[in-house]
């Protein structure tokens, strides 16, 4: 027991937060076991992937070597990915309702009008290619940011940056949880004609079909809001590249000026390309807020209990 206690303290702080959404995650599948497909091998899979959470940094304890210390950073890029598809079999047969008609009233009373109308009258193709590309680069930013870390061996900055982006990823899953819906694009415009009415150049078109897949929405399908993952509120691409930009001024990364100028088009392409209410992009800053506040908190406890001095921007 005492050899087990020692080695929960050497873990990161980034696994810990793995290891308690997963623990959420095997919970939500018994609890509703009765409205959830396949909940049984949902469950065996969480238990599995906690544990690859806790061998890789077992291994990377034992061995401490480049090649271990590399794969427990970057374990974390695909197992967002993989934590993102599995809501999806989650929230809808949960939830079952969606709350696109509450976001659409906030939006209403703040403009008088939905925002993607607004934005609509200045679209034109080289504009939207230009958002829709930078859009689609959403995944690539904590990594881009975590490479720079990386570079200048930063390794705590790194910690923290990865535990606050996997710390805000889990944060926005459980928005999705408790308030689903669908976005714009299905329920303002006509999904199947975006690419006429919202052209670009040349890639807008291969990009939505990429992103679509990703959503789960079958080629060809006439009524894809049955299919698309329920992810709007809060705006997730909003509230991860809010966390990244400030991190990356925070900690004073060479990177910053890079993040600052396209993250600034990723958020105004959210509403712009039909993916948001203006609604998810506040609540998706209010959720950064929260991340960012609590997080700092949160790691540097975690790094007093491992007898490690706290994490603070001008020294990391």
């Amino acid at each position: 027991m005492e050899l087990f206690k020692t080695f929960l303290i050497k873990l990161k702080a980034y696994d810990l937060v793995v290891v308690v959404f997963y623990l959420f995650l095997i919970l939500t599948n018994i609890i509703f076991n009765q409205d959830i497909e396949h909940w049984f091998l949902w469950t065996v899979a969480n238990f599995g992937i906690i544990l690859l959470c806790l061998l890789i940094a077992f291994f990377e304890n034992k061995h401490n070597n480049k090649f271990w210390r590399s794969i427990h950073y970057w374990y974390i890029a695909p197992l967002i990915l993989v934590t993102y598809k599995e809501l999806y079999f989650l929230i809808e047969p949960i939830r079952q309702h969606d709350y696109d008609w509450l976001f659409i009233m906030i939006d209403h009373w703040m403009f008088g009008t939905d925002p993607t109308a607004l934005l609509y009258k200045i679209s034109f193709p080289l504009l939207t290619e230009i958002l829709e590309i930078v859009y689609s680069s959403f995944y690539l930013l904590p990594i881009i940011l975590g490479l720079a870390l990386l570079h200048d061996k930063r390794y705590v900055a790194l910690d923290f940056s990865v535990f606050c982006i996997i710390y805000g990823f889990y944060l926005s899953y459980l928005g999705y949880f408790a308030l689903p819906g669908i976005g714009p694009r299905f329920t303002l415009h006509n999904f199947n004609l975006i690419n006429a009415q919202l052209p670009g150049v040349y890639f807008t078109s291969y990009l939505r079909h990429f992103l679509n897949w990703a959503e789960s929405i079958p080629d060809n399908c006439r009524d894809a809001a049955k299919y698309v993952q329920r992810d709007v509120f809060p705006s997730g691409h909003t509230m991860i590249t809010l966390i990244v930009m400030y991190l990356a001024v925070r900690l004073k990364s060479r990177s910053r000026y890079f993040f600052v100028p396209v993250g600034s088009l990723l958020i105004f392409s959210t509403v712009y390309l039909w993916y948001h209410y203006v609604i998810d992009l506040i609540a998706g800053a209010a959720f950064m807020a929260f991340t960012m506040w609590s997080g700092k908190y949160i790691f540097n406890w975690w790094r007093r209990i491992q007898g490690e001095e706290e994490f603070d921007y001008h020294k990391y």
